[in-house]
C-alpha cells in the first residue's frame, strides 16, 4: 500500500510541476523570449509524471 501511495503522490506532483513549466514556456514564447529548453524540460517532466502514474496503477492492481 505504501508503494502505491508514494507513486501516486509523486506522479501528481510531477505532472503539476510539468504543467507549471509548460505555462512558463508559453508565457516566455508570447514575450519573444527563449522558450525552447523550458518547453523541452516541461515535456520531459510531464512524461515522467505520467510514467509514475502508470506505475502507481500497477502497484494498486497488485494489492489484494
Amino acid at each position: 500500500m505504501r508503494k502505491w501511495f508514494v507513486f501516486s503522490v509523486a506522479s501528481l506532483a510531477t505532472v503539476g510541476f510539468g504543467l507549471a513549466l509548460l505555462g512558463e514556456a508559453i508565457i516566455a514564447k508570447s514575450k519573444d523570449e527563449s522558450w525552447f529548453w523550458l518547453g523541452t524540460l516541461a515535456l520531459i517532466v510531464i512524461n515522467t509524471g505520467l510514467s509514475l502514474l502508470g506505475r502507481a496503477v500497477i502497484e494498486r492492481l497488485k494489492l489484494p
